[in-house]
Parts: structure tokens; sequence; C-alpha cells
């Protein structure tokens, strides 16, 4: 594709969607040498595909007469994880002041995916040329960290002997936290809840991340104040102090903070004042709120398997009428929903085999319903080699099979389940689980799979359910918990909502990336909150 340059990068893609900002730090390797009296001044491009264009989104300084260059300028771009953003890195060797590409010597390329730097950190690779040829020794290192702080502290505080504030009364006292803003003033942090008629409280822990309440400097200075609530809003001052998250980290839970509230006027007023109370610190911890991308960059691999649904009421697969009719462009409904979800996850499996399964078909020799077999008909190996493999063996079966029925999903749930509940045993957050279901139409065995839904809530799994074709999909909206919390027959409730459901008619005449969008929406906040609540921390977390 030609290069375009553009003044200005464009706008995020689908922000709505961004789970934050990374940042990408270039180094090459055994660069070409271009330049005949010394060696060549590399700098490096970065592109991004748009609408089937390489844009320039920018670049790095030049390293002058060096080979081996480690850019000090960094790539920041949005992460979506939802999208396939493809990238292009070009390096090449400075000769004019022009800011053309074409006035400067081409020292190689590399493209690949976000999704795919990100799912292994670190990258090396060839260079390429124009030709597909690589670039001599040339090789680029790409390496990946996301951009924010996710640390967290939550604070445990009490009060004692504050000062009395009310006539009939003691005092109904709450703190506000603040920060020095921009402007020089305070900038209020957190207000606590108030406590009534008490002039020794102990307020419930809270947390707020660190970055709102120090922006990040746990150096910087705080102000912490106390005041008998109002019901007018005219609240009274007790006191304050100010000191520093370090300063605050110094309470444990065997020895906690003291510290002096104080009334700058009364302190003045009066010679033998002490102080307007004590607010004690219980505890302070520091730890990381854990992002999607912390885990995927911690090293876990996200475990892709295919459900497809043979039954009978999709049609006979050799006339037009079928949804498992494949067009002239190779192509249908459960085509299009493989590719669109598997294209997106393949990036975060370091193999990329995937288990492909069928359901409601009769088999050869005999002819038996099967609600859980391989579609490549080899039962101790299901796993197909990336998407493509998944596509060939769906239409190499196509004609070796009699659709059937009935419509029953717990056997495909249950057997993902069994590989998801060995992975509980892991002590990081190293396998998560994906099932994609597609399926026409309405579930025969809905109670069985309603439980086997609450049970895999419990695993490291999540269910995303494609519906082709015009059906009545009322079932599948209610197995998507969404709107209420799913039961089982039993009336056990599940843990968390772990299934996504989207009919593909919905999709029909949009870009074949809204469909993605769509489905994998809930994906990252379903990983984060399994992991979140098995205590899990990334496979590489560093500590807080």
């Amino acid at each position: 594709m030609a290069y375009t340059m553009t003044p200005t990068p464009p706008g995020p893609i689908g922000s709505q969607y961004c789970v934050c900002k990374v940042e990408l730090s270039i180094c090459g390797q055994n660069l070409l040498d271009r330049d005949v009296t010394s060696k060549s001044d590399p700098f490096c491009v970065l592109f991004m595909e748009v609408n089937g264009k390489w844009v320039e989104l920018d670049r790095t300084e030049t390293a002058v007469n060096n080979l081996n260059p480690a850019f000090a300028k960094k790539f920041i771009i949005d992460y979506h994880f939802e999208e396939v953003q493809k990238l292009k890195f070009a390096l090449f060797d400075q000769d004019k002041s022009s800011t053309q590409l074409y006035e400067h010597d081409f020292l190689g390329e590399f493209s690949c995916t976000l999704g795919m730097i990100v799912s292994s950190k670190k990258i090396t690779r060839t260079l390429l040329l124009g030709n597909g040829k690589p670039a001599g020794k040339g090789m680029i290192t790409i390496a990946a960290q996301e951009l924010s702080d996710n640390r967290v502290i939550t604070l445990s505080m009490a009060g004692r002997k504050l000062d009395k504030k009310d006539l009939f009364g003691k005092s109904d006292p709450f703190l506000e936290f603040h920060k020095p803003g921009d402007d020089g003033k305070w900038m209020l942090v957190h207000r606590t809840e108030v406590i009534k008629y008490t002039l020794d409280p102990v307020w419930k822990p809270f947390t707020v991340p660190l970055v709102s309440l120090c922006d990040g400097d746990v150096e910087k200075l705080i102000k912490v104040v106390c005041y008998d609530y109002d019901s007018d809003g005219g609240h009274d001052f007790i006191g304050e102090f100010q000191t520093s998250v370090a300063k605050l980290c110094e309470a444990q839970d065997a020895s906690p903070l003291e510290l002096e509230c104080i009334n700058p006027k009364k302190q003045k007023k009066k010679k033998n004042y002490k102080n307007s109370g004590i607010i004690i610190v219980k505890s302070c911890k520091i730890t990381r709120d854990f992002s999607f991308l912390d885990y995927i960059l911690g090293g876990c691999q996200l475990m892709f398997t295919v459900g497809i649904d043979f039954t009978a009421s999709n049609g006979n697969p050799q006339e037009p009428s079928s949804l498992h009719y494949i067009n002239p462009l190779g192509t249908n409904e459960y085509l299009s929903a493989i590719w669109a979800v598997g294209q997106i996850i393949q990036d975060y499996d370091s193999d990329k085999m995937f288990p492909a399964l069928g359901f409601g078909a009769q088999l050869p020799p005999d002819w038996k319903v099967s609600h859980e077999f391989a579609i490549n008909f080899n039962p101790r190996n299901p796993f197909c080699s990336g998407v493509e493999g998944i596509v060939q063996a769906y239409s190499a079966c196509l004609p070796h099979i009699r659709f059937y029925g009935p419509t029953n999903f717990s056997p495909i749930i249950n057997h993902v389940a069994r590989f998801a509940a060995q992975a509980t045993q892991q002590e990081t957050a190293s396998q998560y689980f994906i099932l994609l279901i597609i399926t026409d139409g309405v579930i025969s065995d809905m109670d069985e799979t309603r439980h086997a839904v609450v049970q895999a809530s419990k695993l490291p799994m999540s269910i995303i359910i494609v519906g082709v074709g015009n059906a009545d999909f009322a079932a599948m909206e209610f197995l998507d918990g969404d709107s209420r919390v799913l039961h089982s027959h039993t009336g056990e409730e599940a843990v968390r909502d772990i299934v996504q459901f989207v009919p593909f008619r919905n999709f029909r005449n949009v870009p074949k990336e809204t469909l993605a969008k769509a489905v994998l929406a809930e994906l990252p906040q379903q990983v984060v909150q399994y992991f979140k609540h098995q205590n899990l921390p990334p496979i590489n977390s560093e500590p807080a």
C-alpha cells in the first residue's frame, strides 16, 4: 500500500470501547548501512491502517551514525481489544531535512497487529524490504507498556476527642481529603461519610486511585480537613493537618498512626491550645487495581473454542436457503461470526491451535447423533491451526454429516468447563477460556444449559453466543445476564455474568468490525472480574 502523510494523527477509532493507552518502545539491530562515509542515521515511522490505507501516526527522533539504535521517543496508541489494529513500523536513513519519506533511504519495515505486541509484551522480528525479502540482517524490537498508574490506596480512619461543635449534642464529624491543584489551590479528592453524635468517630475504610489522591507521588503534600456536618450545608470547621501518602503508609494494623487535628484560629488565640482532637490512621495499604491489559501483558493466554450448530433447522447446506450454504464469495453467517471473533482472539493465544466442535448432527459411520464432536473428525486432537484452520475444517465436514437435532448447548459448555476447571489450580492469571457458540435457534436443553452456565460462572470462562438466521432468540437473551442475574433450574445464582449474546441479523449491513466490537465488548471486564474475585495477580506483576 502507498504511504500517505497526514499532518495530524487521526482520532481514536471507536473510542467508547478504548481500554487504555499503550506506550511502544522501539530498538533496531544490524540495520542496513546506506551511507558511504559513515553509518546510517535511522528514524522509525509508525503507520496504522485506516480504511485500507497506511496513515502515519508518529515518528521517532533520528539516531545519528547508529546501526543499533534505541529510540528515546516512544509511540503512544489507544488500545482497543475489540479491534484488529494493524500497525507498520518503517525505518529510514535520514539524508535531508525533508519530512517527505521518499527523500530518505528505506531501511526496512515490519507489520503486525497491536494485539500481537501486547500479548507478547516484547517482540523481535526481521525487517523486510518492499519486495518481501529480508533487509540484510536488520531486526526490530518493539516493547509494550500500559500507560496508567493502576495503584489504589485503601485507608481506614478514626478520630479521638474531636472538638464539640453542636450546642445540644456532640459533633457529626466527616473528613475531606485535598491535593494541590495546578492553580495552586487545594482540590477536593474524597469525602468520607458523616458519623453522627460522636467525638470519637470510626469511618468506613475507603479506596481511591493513588493518582486521584496525590497524582501518584507518595511524597506530595495532601491536606486532610475535619468538619462537623450541618444539614444547611454550613459545616463547622473542626481542624486540619497536612501529610503525605508516604507518611500515612507508616500506619500498620498493630500500630496506628496518630495525627493532630489543628484549628489555626484557635491555635493563635489560645496559649495553652494543644489540638482539636486526634485523627487516627488505623491502616493504609497501597495495592494494584489490575486492568485487562495488565493480565495480557503479564502473559495471560485466551483459550478459544468454537461450537457450531449443525441441527436440521439450519436447512440443507447444498441449498442457498440454508444458513450453512457457502455462497459464491466463500462465506455465510457462521463463517462471518467465526472470522469476526477469531481474528481478534487469535492474537492472544501463543500456539493459535483452537478446538472446533459441532453439535446436533448425525456422524458417520453409524449415524448416531452427537452434541459434542470434533469437526475435523479427530476426537483426540480437535485442534485447528488458526482461524483459517477452523474455516477449512468447517467447510470440509459439511458434506460428511447429517443435520439432525435437538439443539443441546450443555455438552459443549461442560466440555470447555472441564478444561477451565483444571485452570483453577493456577496461582497466577495464566489462562482464560472463551467459548463461541454459533446457533440458529431455540435451545432444547434449557434447564441443563442454565445449570452449566451457572457452574461455569465460577470458572475462568466466558461464553459468546451469536444467533444466525431470523429465529426467536428470547432464550439467548435470557442467558445473557445483562438485565438480571441468571439462576439455574435449582435456584442457584450465577456468580457473575459470563454470557454475551448477539443476533447476527443486527449486523448484516454494517462493517464486519462492528460485530467483533459488540461481541467482545464485555470480555475484558469479565476477565478482570474473574481474576480479581479469585485474588489472582498477573503472572509478571510488580509489587505496588
